[in-house]
């Protein structure tokens, strides 16, 4: 699965930019599904027949898309203006080099140097940053940048330390590629599959998908935020990386049955696979468009803990991807067999 997690990692894909990302999934799960179809939303609905005929319609949501940038406005000396695509926090945007539309064309976030900042603004966040693909003038920049480019962070995948990961968009390609390797094994039952669009930008776009299928049950597959870092408080942690899937009891958007939360732990504690709380009601996914589908969806999220949330580099640890997929396949069989 790493090598699926890397490749779907390098591809460029912000929110309502995902057609590279679902052409790869395509590519890398058509021999294995029994149909896979694209909704006029972006979502990709894959469905794979298992060996039974499950007494619960069973569907599991990963999110192909991820945080970037879009132009706005193409400067006369040629640096390029833009908004944010989803959550990101400036202070990681400094000096990063980004990739600037489907040409790729490299770029650089460009600040004022530090030596040319007065002492009295050096601790605030610059009140103006750019895109500088080193372009001379406006001109030069709009024959490879338009407005309405999409931005990405250009970071690589590395493997470092005692089984960790780093690169961009682990949220939510690590999702995608755990979505992949159940679609390409040989399932107990009939299971749905969707790689939503737009997740990032709060949209829940995903419903579409889940309105069509109208399943029992949704899984939804996510990262979250790990704060297991030295200087936060023990009760601010949240999550760890190295102690499993993550379950939420409730987020921003969306309270989870009580009864599928104690599930997940029952079967986890069964199965000799590692789990933990999401210690906090923060954030939210696309359960919070997903339960309200329809005539109602029963939805769990079950969530990798990450590092830098949201930056070009997200780290991972490759033990939690491992005891997160076992989760999820236990849940998807418990919840299909009824």
């Amino acid at each position: 699965m790493l090598e699926t997690i890397k490749n779907l990692c390098l591809i460029d894909g912000v929110s309502g930019r995902e057609n590279a990302v679902r052409d790869y999934i395509i590519s890398e799960v058509s021999a294995y599904a029994d149909s896979v179809e694209t909704d006029p939303l972006g979502n990709l609905i894959v469905f794979k027949k298992g060996k039974e005929t499950p007494k619960n319609k069973v569907m599991l949501d990963a999110h192909m898309d991820e945080v970037g940038m879009m132009i706005t406005h193409i400067n006369a000396d040629g640096t390029l203006d833009f908004d944010c695509i989803g959550g990101i926090d400036k202070r990681v945007m400094l000096g990063k080099p980004v990739t600037v539309g489907a040409n790729r064309v490299n770029g650089v976030i460009g600040v004022k140097a530090t030596h040319m900042v007065p002492a009295s603004e050096k601790l605030n966040m610059p009140s103006v940053m750019y895109i500088d693909i080193g372009a001379e003038s406006a001109e030069d920049a709009k024959e490879v940048v338009s407005l309405g480019d999409y931005a990405c962070f250009n970071s690589d995948f590395v493997e470092f330390g005692d089984g960790f990961i780093k690169g961009r968009a682990l949220d939510d390609r690590v999702g995608c590629a755990i979505l992949i390797d159940m679609i390409k094994s040989d399932l107990p039952y009939d299971m749905y599959f969707n790689f939503a669009a737009g997740e990032e930008v709060g949209f829940g776009i995903a419903a579409t998908a889940f309105y069509k299928v109208q399943p029992d049950y949704a899984i939804v597959v996510e990262t979250t935020t790990a704060a297991d870092l030295a200087d936060v408080p023990e009760s601010k942690k949240v999550c760890s990386l190295g102690e499993g899937g993550v379950i939420s009891f409730m987020d921003r958007r969306t309270i989870y049955p009580k009864e599928l939360f104690d599930k997940a732990f029952e079967l986890a504690e069964k199965n000799g696979i590692k789990a933990q709380v999401k210690a906090a009601v923060a954030g939210g996914n696309n359960a919070g468009a997903i339960h309200k589908t329809a005539g109602g969806v029963k939805t769990i999220a079950v969530s990798l803990p990450c590092r830098y949330l949201h930056s070009p580099s997200c780290v991972l640890k490759k033990e939690d991807i491992e005891e997160s997929a076992k989760l999820i396949r236990a849940l998807a069989e418990e919840f299909a067999n009824g």
